[in-house]
């Protein structure tokens, strides 16, 4: 049974690029134009001559049947959020046709369906009652939702005043718990922290496989792709590239055309970005043993160092400067700081005025395949300064190639999982 068709879509943006008109021109022309609308309401309106036509989408036609969990996958601009929009009807096709069967539910940005004046409870049943639920229905999935999110003792507050996590544990608790057939849900989870993202995952494959409630879900993280999902719609530039059942096909095509397949050993701080009160950074990097940039691929007997180099304005005992390294799958393998080889607080050193640290990569420790460090900056046990995983954070990579220090010719190939355990093996007995 079909629970969503779509045919032909598009949508269309109007871009306007910007020109050097002076406040005054720029005024008298918005007047101009709303005089003109007053006076000929039903006249074709005329394209400003600075404007040009972009589209977000373009020419989808798929099918998706009841009870499938469908990951849509693609670079930053792919079209992927445009499409969760027109799918959740918060914005209007500019042409095509989509036929939904059953009741929608929506998790596409932080606070979205919120009113912030409103405290928990009330966005509660506000959310419910805008997906057309009776009241019966969310007094029935009240408990749970204030269960599954956590926030029992902010449930009065105004959620302005919740963090981001706060928000985005409550708004997919109630995606979650009220009763829509289809749910929508975009990366906004990797705000949460991983215990939080794990129980969604969770929650997720529950409804799917026990309820028969539809999926359609957007990540970046490969892992939780291969884990949750059973078909995979790749987008670029606002079209379908591929449309596949077999979820490790549509990873491997995600990760061919993703940027993490090029090699960026470096970034430097050109302006005045991650200004804070504490620690400034100015260069991130992968370097040999002899201090070079490494360029290339590195195999798993190189020396292959992170230096991270910055400038502390106030110190704190707190502070943790480090790296977080991802597989190509998106999956944290692990995450270190300056301060992880002390044995007491006592011995952390206080990081003062410009610094660089210098730390070995474990590559023998490693899978072969590309990887990637974003640098973490953090007040220990009170907040991020620069958070891994976000936009914008300064990034890394490098590929590893295979292990080839074994005899065993299964290790030229990748072994499932994300690490190697060169353990050593005796056998014993007759």
């Amino acid at each position: 049974m079909l629970a969503l068709k779509v045919e032909n879509l598009g949508k269309r943006y109007v871009i306007r690029h910007k020109t050097n008109d002076r406040l005054y021109d720029v005024l008298g022309n918005l007047v101009a134009r709303a005089v003109r609308r007053i006076k000929h309401p039903f006249a074709e309106r005329s394209r400003p001559q600075d404007a040009e036509d972009f589209w977000a989408l373009r020419n989808l036609t798929f099918n998706v049947e009841q009870g499938e969990r469908l990951a849509i996958v693609g670079h930053n601009g792919a079209g992927k959020s445009t499409l969760l929009k027109v799918l959740s009807r918060i914005t209007d096709p500019t042409e095509g046709k989509i036929s939904i069967k059953g009741r929608v539910s929506s998790l596409l940005e932080v606070g979205t369906g919120f009113h912030p004046d409103l405290s928990g409870r009330e966005n509660i049943y506000l959310n419910a009652a805008i997906l057309g639920m009776k009241t019966r229905e969310i007094r029935r999935n009240f408990d749970d939702i204030v269960d599954f999110a956590g926030v029992e003792k902010f449930l009065d507050t105004p959620v302005k005043r919740y963090s981001s996590g706060m928000y985005v544990r409550l708004a997919f608790a109630i995606a979650a718990h009220l009763n829509s057939e289809i749910l929508i849900i975009d990366e906004v989870l990797a705000v949460g922290d991983m215990e939080f993202q794990k129980k969604c995952m969770g929650k997720m494959d529950e409804i799917s496989h026990k309820e028969g409630r539809t999926i359609l879900f957007v990540s970046h993280n490969m892992g939780a792709v291969m884990q949750l999902c059973n078909r995979v719609i790749c987008l670029d530039q606002g079209r379908m590239i591929l449309d596949t059942p077999d979820v490790n096909e549509g990873v491997q095509k995600y990760m061919n055309m993703s940027q993490l397949q090029t090699t960026d050993a470096e970034w430097k701080n050109t302006g005045n970005d991650f200004a804070n009160d504490y620690f400034t950074p100015l260069r991130f990097g992968l370097y040999n043993a002899d201090g070079e940039i490494n360029l290339a691929s590195v195999k798993p007997d190189d020396e292959l160092y992170v230096e991270i180099e910055g400038i502390v304005k106030n110190p704190k005992h707190e502070l943790g400067v480090g790296y977080s390294l991802f597989s190509q799958e998106g999956t944290l393998l692990y995450r270190t700081y300056q301060a992880d080889q002390v044995d007491t607080p006592e011995e952390i050193p206080t990081l003062e005025g410009r610094v660089k640290l210098r730390a070995r990569i474990p590559l023998e420790s490693l899978n072969m395949g590309q990887k990637r460090l974003d640098l973490s900056v953090v007040m220990n046990n009170m907040n991020w300064i620069i958070q891994p995983g976000k936009k914008g954070t300064p990034s890394v990579s490098f590929n590893l190639e295979p292990h080839l220090n074994s005899a065993s010719p299964y290790r030229t190939m990748k072994k499932p999982g994300f690490m190697i355990a060169n353990a050593a093996w005796t056998l014993e007995g007759e």
